[in-house]
């Protein structure tokens, strides 16, 4: 096929097997400027406008037009003379800007630079790669093969760093911000050539304004069935103060309720109101843990269907070994609500890889909900605030702290400055009296160990768990939920994240039937249960942790006021914590509570507990502040160190394993299969999430070598082994345990 040699930047086959008209290479150039432009419109739309002409620059270099044409098969006679492999393109357009701009030019040859490969460090990286002589000569074979005028000169751009978001603090976000919408812009104009019809299905979301009455129905049903009780009267209140609150100025909020008040529908109603006023594009609903993302996002679901997307890490292709499929196959978080994890939000936030920074543009003029914000982690927490702070401030977001235990996030200054904190301020309560609220919602009494140093063994645990009908007992670790469901009676159930989300889900809806139905109901958990899984129980054993899990574990006692009081007890589990941050939280627990006459759970003792806590942690633990700095001289930024560190869970130990869960063994075959023969798609891995579990890496290693699991693609395992799925306690790398007994003695 003769295309008269133009310049292309893609080539690919129709559906019968010829060769369509390959993507010329100056269209694709303009549309991926247009659409960065456009992204960026708040906050920077030249700059990625300029990014956009020239990210392919080096695609107009004869040594590429061959190589494509080879690779593809598109010409069957090209061939590289001397040459093997790829050839590169992405730097000459950095070196233009470079040359052309000065050091301002640097900010565009990080993102052109980086536009496969991700953005990187400036001293030892993208330096270096300016300064060699195969940069030099990339740039000048592609002048050489004369790019259109209207592409090297478009117009006049005077790149002004006065202006950036933040000034130098906000200087390393807002590379990452337009270098989003470089990216995402070209994935969208590729996939607008390779797959022109699911490009035209893209965008056509409602708006959020349009899902508002579906929301409005869900809620009128959901009032017309609920009992008239106090809880009940109390979350209506909690609703209307909500949607009250949501015309203020955007910002910061807090939204400050005691667990079992409603927070997720009345922080969505809040989302929704304040979206619908001050036109935000999207609400994010972010929740600490991959173990319970599902039923909040069944929940959204079942009131806006398929307007939502739930986003999480556990089906990913590792982001170390990324292709072009894998890249396309990532979020861009383009729909209107969006449900995602901790990890996913922060560790994007601060990413440096493209498959990851891709969706952030898409947070910009957004409502973030921080579900159980007391979770954000201590280690990073000082990063983490001055993004949150920096979003609010200059890319129309606003945030709500939604918690029952609001963590102490204000300024605070020591006199060991390593302690001080770069707070947030103007934070505005949304409920009008939290200390009335906490007062109107007490439900139980919390009992205290008799003494805070000696531990109860699990025998003697199961023993009185077994005295009652229905009881809910949660420990720290996996382990411990192990030990002690295997010493309870037989029809025990248990939850811990080794299940996959499909079967948590069904455990989660098997308990909240029997409860309902008044069936005899024990459950050990671990601490998964306490943040978004809406179960009632008379009494529930917390073991000893920090005092916002205490709270949690309370908030699954009582929770719909039907007894005049639950009992919460907490006991001292056979082994501590092992050292880090949970032992942190059990220290200042028992600081802030021996001794203690009141109530344990008394709203005021929160703040002194997170600033005990907050002061025995390295805020900023991994140096990502520093690392992010930038240089005024030299616009120097360490963006990949700083992303290699940003790790809430580290990549090197734990990998995804999609299970065996039984009941959807054909199903998941059925994807499996297409992953295999079509590689990873968006749809595909939001099917196979449900069905995958993180392990070890070093159990997974043992069990690859055993053949017990085998590589689907990089970096995404697959179980092979019927062994390794247990019925009742999920994925077990070392072995079926005993079945629990059937009385204890």
């Amino acid at each position: 096929m003769d295309d008269g040699h133009q310049p292309i930047a893609h080539a690919a086959r129709n559906g019968d097997g010829g060769w369509r008209a390959p993507h010329d290479l100056a269209e694709h150039l303009i549309g991926v400027a247009i659409l960065a432009a456009r992204f960026a419109e708040r906050f920077g739309s030249e700059w990625a406008r300029r990014a956009g002409l020239w990210h392919d620059l080096g695609k107009f270099r004869a040594r590429f037009q061959k190589y494509i044409r080879l690779a593809s098969g598109f010409e069957a006679d090209a061939h590289i003379k001397g040459e093997a492999g790829r050839a590169p393109h992405s730097t000459a357009g950095a070196m233009l800007a470079s040359d052309r701009f000065g050091k301002e030019g640097r900010v565009l040859a990080y993102l052109i630079a980086g536009h496969h490969a991700g953005l990187d460090d400036w001293h030892g990286g993208l330096a270096t790669r300016l300064d060699e002589q195969a940069s030099k000569d990339e740039l000048a074979e592609a002048m050489a093969a004369h790019p259109p005028v209207h592409i090297l000169d478009p117009g006049p751009f005077v790149p002004n760093l006065k202006s950036i978001p933040g000034g130098g603090k906000g200087f390393a976000l807002w590379v990452r911000m337009l270098f989003s919408c470089l990216v995402d812009a070209d994935f969208l104009d590729t996939e607008r050539y390779m797959d022109p019809d699911k490009f035209e299905r893209r965008g056509r979301w409602p708006t959020l304004k349009e899902l508002m009455p579906q929301f409005d129905r869900f809620m009128a049903d959901l009032s017309a069935k609920a009992d008239a009780t106090d809880v009940n009267l109390l979350r209506a209140a909690i609703l209307g103060q909500c949607q009250a609150k949501a015309r203020e100025a955007p910002g910061l909020f807090s939204l400050t309720v005691p667990t079992g008040g409603g927070k997720t529908l009345s922080s969505l109603a809040f989302a929704l109101e304040h979206a619908a006023k001050y036109d935000k594009r999207r609400i994010i609903y972010v929740i600490p843990y991959t173990s319970i993302i599902e039923q909040t996002a069944d929940i959204f679901r079942a009131i806006f269907g398929d307007a939502v997307i739930e986003h999480h890490s556990n089906a990913e292709a590792d982001p170390g070994q990324e292709s072009n499929q894998s890249r396309l196959a990532c979020e861009n978080w383009d729909a209107p609500i969006v449900v995602t994890t901790n990890v996913q939000f922060f560790e994007s936030l601060f990413a440096a890889k493209t498959s990851r920074c891709r969706k952030l543009h898409n947070i910009v003029d957004s409502v973030v909900v921080l579900d159980e914000a007391q979770l954000l982690p201590p280690e990073f927490l000082q990063p983490i605030l001055d993004a949150l702070n920096l979003l609010t401030a200059h890319y129309g977001v606003t945030v709500v702290l939604s918690t029952a235990t609001q963590p102490a996030l204000s300024t605070r200054a020591y006199f060991d400055p390593k302690q001080n904190l770069r707070g947030l301020e103007n934070v505005r309560e949304i409920v009008d009296d939290p200390d009335e609220l906490y007062r109107r919602l007490e439900r139980v009494t919390v009992r205290l160990p008799a003494d805070w140093h000696q531990p109860t063994d699990w025998d003697t645990l199961a023993r009185e768990l077994t005295r009652y009908d229905s009881a809910l007992a949660i420990v720290n670790r996996r382990q411990d939920a192990r030990e002690l469901w295997r010493r309870m009676p037989a029809d025990t159930l248990h939850l811990s994240a080794l299940m996959c989300g499909a079967h948590r889900s069904q455990v989660i809806r098997d308990i909240k039937s029997r409860l309902k139905a008044g069936i005899p109901t024990r459950v050990v958990s671990t601490q998964l249960v306490e943040a978004g899984v809406d179960v009632d129980f008379p009494v529930v054993y917390r073991a000893l942790a920090g005092l916002d899990s205490i709270a949690q574990a309370a908030g699954r006692c009582n929770r719909e006021g039907r007894l005049e009081r639950g009992e919460v007890m907490v006991f001292i589990a056979p082994k501590p914590a092992p050292p880090g941050l949970l032992r942190k939280g059990e220290d200042a627990c028992r600081d802030v509570l021996h001794g203690l006459p009141g109530n344990p759970l008394e709203r005021g003792l929160f703040a002194r507990y997170f600033e005990r806590l907050y002061r025995a942690c390295d805020l900023d633990e991994h140096g990502i502040a520093d690392l992010l700095k930038v240089d005024g001289y030299t616009l120097a930024v360490n963006f990949r160190t700083a992303a290699e560190r940003f790790r809430l869970i580290r990549d090197e130990d734990s990998v995804p394993v999609i299970v065996l869960y039984q009941g959807a063994d054909s199903e998941v075959e059925k994807w499996l299969n297409t992953l295999r023969k079509e590689g990873p798609q968006r749809w595909l891995m939001r099917k196979l999430q449900r069905y995958t579990v993180s392990i070890h890496r070093q159990d997974a290693m043992r069990l690859l070598g055993q053949g017990d699991i085998e590589e689907a693609i990089p970096g995404l395992y697959v179980q092979i082994s019927d062994w390794l799925y247990h019925p009742d306690l999920g994925f077990n790398p070392d072995g079926t345990p005993p079945t629990p007994t059937s009385t204890i003695v």
